[in-house]
């Protein structure tokens, strides 16, 4: 009896089950149609109960492969969750076991064996059709606890993300930098300081730029802060990242790239109080194996700086003392267009093609009034008015190409990545100077030189990497390396002495050079219960050649084969707590401008020259950390470094004479000093302080010493320095939100000027927005920058519906206290240069978000229309 009323059961959960799914269900061996169910549940964090948005969930089932003979895992059915966290997995056949498997990014993978079990229950109908829809409850999620990587503190994403060995500050969340560049978002970064130039310091030293992890020919303020994700601070990488610049660590910007199912985008427009535009858009599609991306930028600028200089000059006769004051004004506009697709061949292998373009066209034009007084007993006086005006522009280019495979053991994978930048930069700038005799203001005469100046930079990078999981808690990671960069520079100068213009061979310059880097690295993790290690050695060698076309000579210099060891100890501590030693070695090789050969006299005041003859500069970086993460996600970070250089590259004065006027002048050059250090404290705190308050709060104390070893020039003073900064952000009611920070920088000793890396300030050729040179920039191996304040601020109102657009108005420098103020001396002068740039400008933002994340509306309908009962590849999508 029993027998008869299961087959009844089943003859009737399969009629009606089939009468409800179009397309017949799927059909079991002989064509018998099977009964088809439904698996549903909901996946919250373990700790919080807070529902996990579009992690990738997945129903496996194993069988018999024909081709292979063998049985493999078969994806049935996926999705990736809801907002809410939920799931639906639909036209499952019954009868059979699965495995339920669940990743995203930040958290533990999870799997679950499951079935549908139905059972007779005495004959219960009922009972029975219930079973066909199966409720799995809230399946709890564990954050993922990495041995030596980022561990993500949120599922979703807050302003800034703390990791032992790296931060990511995400700029979706920074309301003062919208409509802005990526020098408007590194202010707010911790760790690191931005001068009045954009100039990018991270614990007092110039760190490497990498675009997407990769080196990059574009400065920050050519890359547009809308078309920012996020930004990485990496301060000790380990042997896995490339061994240059290592006196300050990694900025990696992570440019915009969507891969969720669906269609995304935004459309955003801005004007500033200076009258200048923007606009820009991105888009995102992801259909079954293609991910298309586009984002496009198109910003006017506009930027005002002053300054005075105060210089006594102790070399000629007699002494002199000067006054200038200055006034710059950079007009311009530049776009910037980047594209590309990810094309998933399969579960297991994605091909990748990126580009961008960026283009610039600026007009700086400066005005100087220059006061010089004789130091002898009897003042003389003299009088000057410079103008100045500028035609630059520059054409920045790249293209990237990956491809990426994943074994079938989890965590294993091989990429191959091929990168190539290029940049071209031309420059115009024409300089007048009236003179005038003191004190009847007589007109002297008339000094006016042309420059004209052009260079390019290009650069390719071949790199391979591969993971291998050994176990649950080890894997070997291995990589090759392989760099190409080729630079180029021609400056002509004229003077009009005649009325024509003439060039000037004596301070013309032309000059090309090749940098090539081989690299190769291995590293092996491991995890002892709560305690973790990673060892890490890479190997690098490079080769540079110098090349003056117009001379036919060439110089090379071959750089030895150098080994960078890595170690990173971690120890999981009780209660949410972690403690981190990590010792790297990193090199830092002479930049092609510190290597230049030859004499720029652009600037009378400044007047500088490479030295060929530069060796390259080691650092070893010891680092303690600490971390605690609080119940109510609050987290802190204490981190005690330690940086020793031996050949530190540093600035340094010669005496010589002006082969123009024979006259005594100061040349600005580059030497290996003995040694310096840099030790420091910093403090890192992300507090959720009510519902409404979110702090970030940054304090960096430091010290630091250089070790000339030269009689002829003063010991560096040595004192302690300290910057903090605060980030608030504050939700109101009625979708309205504030963001206010500020930086405070105490007394520090001027940067020793070495770090070959990438600063993302301005090139060769010309900078973006104008006022570089005529200021006078420090460059004495002795000095100090003043104290310097200052608060940006930013509002922001969301509506529509699911807050889909926005209006923001920032505003930097609301209180007009940020300045550079820059002492500096020598045996041969003291200066004091001070400057303000572009302060309290406000700027109007509105940008509108649309797109659609529904895993259904791509997925494939049916096993008969595409033969796969599942979404390939949903896994792919985080």
């Amino acid at each position: 009896m029993r027998k008869i009323t299961f087959l009844l059961a089943s003859f009737l959960i399969t009629y009606t089950v089939l009468a409800q799914v179009p397309g017949g269900g799927n059909r079991g061996a002989g064509g018998r149609q099977m009964p088809n169910g439904s698996f549903y549940g909901k996946l919250i964090e373990a700790k919080s109960a807070k529902p996990i948005e579009y992690a990738s969930v997945q129903l496996l089932q194993n069988k018999f492969d024909s081709a292979s003979k063998k049985r493999k895992e078969t994806v049935v059915a996926g999705m990736l969750t809801k907002a809410n966290g939920e799931f639906l997995l639909e036209n499952v056949p019954v009868f059979g076991q699965y495995k339920l498997k669940v990743t995203v990014v930040g958290f533990k993978p999870y799997e679950q064996t499951v079935s549908f079990d139905i059972k007779m229950n005495g004959g219960d109908m009922s009972a029975m059709m219930g079973a066909l829809d199966k409720d799995l409850g809230n399946i709890k999620i564990d954050i993922e606890e990495k041995t030596l990587e980022n561990v993500t503190v949120t599922s979703s994403k807050p302003g800034l993300q703390l990791g032992i060995d790296r931060k990511v500050f995400n700029v979706d969340k920074n309301l003062v930098s919208a409509g802005g560049t990526a020098v408007d978002i590194m202010k707010n970064v911790p760790s690191v300081t931005v001068d009045i130039d954009g100039n990018v310091s991270m614990r007092n030293n110039t760190p490497q730029i990498f675009v997407d992890g990769r080196p990059t020919t574009m400065s920050l303020d050519q890359i547009p802060a809308d078309a920012i994700e996020s930004v990485e601070i990496i301060t000790n990488p380990s042997a896995k990242f490339d061994a240059s610049g290592g006196t300050a660590g990694i900025l990696n910007v992570v440019l915009k790239k969507n891969k969720r199912v669906g269609y995304s985008g935004s459309v955003r427009t801005n004007v500033d109080s200076r009258g200048r535009v923007g606009l820009g858009g991105d888009l995102n599609v992801r259909q079954e194996k293609i991910n298309f991306f586009l984002n496009a930028n198109f910003n006017q600028r506009k930027s005002i700086s002053t300054g005075t200089t105060d210089r006594t000059t102790l070399i000629g006769v007699p002494n002199t003392y000067l006054q200038q004051t200055d006034r710059s004004v950079s007009q311009g506009q530049f776009v910037f267009l980047r594209g590309g697709f990810d094309y998933f061949l399969d579960n297991r292998n994605t091909i990748s093609i990126s580009g961008n373009m960026a283009r610039g066209r600026f007009k700086p034009f400066s005005e100087s009034d220059i006061l010089i007084d004789s130091l002898y007993s009897t003042v003389t006086s003299s009088f000057s008015e410079r103008l100045s005006n500028s035609n630059s522009k520059f054409n920045n280019g790249g293209i990237a190409l990956s491809f990426k495979h994943n074994f079938p053991k989890q965590g294993e994978e091989l990429t191959a990545d091929v990168t190539y930048n290029s940049s071209k930069n031309e420059n115009d700038n024409i300089v007048a100077t009236d003179y005038y005799k003191l004190p009847a203001n007589t007109f002297v005469n008339q000094f006016k030189q042309q420059q004209l100046g052009n260079g390019g930079n290009k650069n390719l990078v071949i790199q391979t990497d591969y993971t291998k999981p050994l176990n649950e808690k080890s894997k070997l990671e291995m990589g090759l390396r392989f760099q190409i960069r080729e630079s180029e520079t021609r400056n002509d100068f004229y003077s009009f002495a005649t009325g024509m213009a003439v060039n000037d061979p004596l301070l013309s310059i032309n000059y090309n050079n090749t940098d090539n880097v081989y690299a190769a690295y291995t590293t092996y993790s491991n995890k002892i219960k709560d305690f973790g290690y990673q060892l890490g050695l890479r190997v690098e060698s490079s080769e540079y050649e110098g090349r003056l076309p117009d001379k036919n000579q060439v110089f090379s210099i071959k750089f030895p084969v150098s080994l960078f060891p890595s170690v990173f100890l971690n120890q999981k501590l009780k209660n949410d707590q972690d403690l981190q030693l990590n010792y790297t070695r990193k090199i830092n090789r002479p930049n092609f401008f510190q290597l230049y050969p030859f004499t720029d006299y652009s600037d009378s005041l400044n007047i500088s020259r490479g030295n060929p003859n530069l060796e390259p500069e080691f650092t070893n970086s010891l680092e303690l950390s600490y971390q605690k993460t609080f119940k109510n996600r609050d987290n802190f970070i204490a981190s005690l470094y330690y940086k020793n250089t031996t050949g530190l590259i540093t600035r340094y004065q010669v005496k010589e004479v002006n082969p123009s006027n024979n006259k005594d002048m100061l040349v600005n050059t580059y030497i290996n000093a003995s040694s310096s250090y840099v030790t420091g404290l910093e403090l890192v705190s992300k507090n959720k302080i009510t519902k409404w308050w979110d702090l970030t709060t940054n304090l960096n104390l430091f010290t630091s010493k250089i070790n000339l070893n030269d009689p002829t020039q003063p010991e560096q003073e040595q004192f302690a320095s300290w910057f903090g900064k605060l980030n608030n952000t504050f939700k109101l009611p009625k979708n309205f939100s504030i963001q206010l920070s500020g930086e405070y920088q105490s007394k520090t000793v001027l940067p020793p000027g070495g770090s070959g890396g990438n600063s993302g300030g301005r090139g060769g050729g010309g900078g973006m927005f104008g006022g570089g040179g005529m200021f006078g920039q420090a460059s004495a191996a002795q000095g100090y920058v003043k104290a310097n304040y200052y608060v940006d601020g930013g509002i922001r109102y969301e509506f529509l519906k699911n807050k889909q657009a926005s209006l923001s108005l920032n505003v930097n420098d609301i209180f007009r206290t940020r300045r550079q103020n820059i002492y500096s001396e020598s045996n041969f002068f003291t200066q004091e240069v001070f400057r303000r740039r572009d302060p309290q400008v406000l700027r109007l933002n509105f940008s509108w978000r649309f797109g659609k994340f529904d895993a259904n509306l791509f997925k494939r309908k049916s096993n008969k229309s595409q033969g796969d009962g599942g979404m390939e590849g949903v896994n792919m999508g985080q």
